[in-house]
């Protein structure tokens, strides 16, 4: 897929939940799995069209794949890209508000 011809819908594959990811919440950070060809301008657009909240920053890492296997076969984890979006203040993105 071309780079400029990325959608919003494109660009973030999912959100990443987990511990650490949630705790972040609190700090207005939020952790999306977004495509490896999307920058960071891209990522930003894309969270403040899709959840309509102003974005303060965007970081952005690639995480290599990691060795695994399943008794005689040997392979790789597949590499993928993520993104921790930290909102302006007095934001939330309440999609992703856990219910308790």
């Amino acid at each position: 897929m071309n780079q400029q011809k990325l959608t919003p819908y494109d660009v973030i594959v999912r959100p990443i939940v987990t511990e650490k990811s949630t705790s972040a919440k609190e700090e207005g950070k939020y952790v999306f799995e977004v495509n490896l060809l999307a920058n960071k301008h891209q990522v930003k657009t894309a969270i403040e069209k899709l959840f309509n909240v102003k974005v303060e920053k965007v970081n952005v890492s690639l995480v290599k794949p990691k060795p695994k296997r399943r008794g005689l076969f040997e392979g790789n984890t597949r590499q993928w890209k993520k993104a921790i979006v930290t909102l302006k203040e007095g934001y939330t993105i309440k999609e992703l508000e856990v219910q308790q």
